[in-house]
């Protein structure tokens, strides 16, 4: 598992960068997110049949609080 630990660690130093996090912070992010963000939440609406969607629309929020610049 010695391999497995060395590639987490570097994908765990890698998303620390500040090069990603500026990335991440982005406008271009912001845009992205909102639309996969939105597309997905979208989804599970219809999935759900509307029951959950207060839930979902949290949830869509939090997430896009992590991704972008708004």
């Amino acid at each position: 598992m010695a391999g497995f630990d060395d590639i987490t660690k570097k994908a765990q130093d890698l998303l620390r960068s500040s090069k990603v996090q500026d990335a991440l912070k982005s406008e271009k992010a912001e845009g992205i997110s909102d639309k996969v963000f939105d597309g997905v939440a979208d989804a599970v609406k219809k999935a759900t049949g509307g029951k959950h969607d207060e839930q979902i629309d949290k949830a869509r929020e939090q997430a896009d609080r992590h991704v972008g610049n708004e």
